[in-house]
């Protein structure tokens, strides 16, 4: 299956990139008709803030958390199916906002990887 890629870049002003700012997660939007049609699905792709792979809708209908990259593109050519999809990259980092229907495993990782955060801040006191 063939996919288009994008690259979305969502820079603060250089007024605003403040310590609590940085490594903030990012809203997700739906594209703007200027920039994919509204006939081609459009999928988010990219990281959360435990480390695992998010592919999400971009109008939020369904999304899911992988271990690895290339599971979260299978799920986004598969929900696209038989059509083609655009594939979008933020280059921040974004949560999943609609239930998990990826690997049921990313979801245990990701509480798995929060505890492990937890406990490790709690020591480093």
């Amino acid at each position: 299956m063939a996919a288009i890629a994008l690259q979305a870049v969502h820079r603060l002003p250089e007024a605003r990139t403040t310590a609590p700012e940085i490594g903030a997660t990012t809203a997700l939007k739906p594209l703007a008709p200027d920039v994919v049609s509204a006939a081609i699905p459009a999928f988010f792709i990219g990281r959360n803030r435990a480390g695992l792979w998010v592919a999400r809708e971009a109008r939020g209908r369904v999304g899911g958390l992988f271990l690895f990259r290339s599971s979260a593109l299978d799920f986004a050519n598969r929900q696209s199916a038989p059509a083609r999809c655009a594939l979008v990259f933020p280059a921040e980092t974004f949560e999943l906002d609609v239930a998990n229907q990826g690997n049921p495993l990313g979801a245990l990782a990701a509480r798995w990887l929060s505890g492990v955060k937890r406990r490790l801040a709690r020591l480093a006191r």
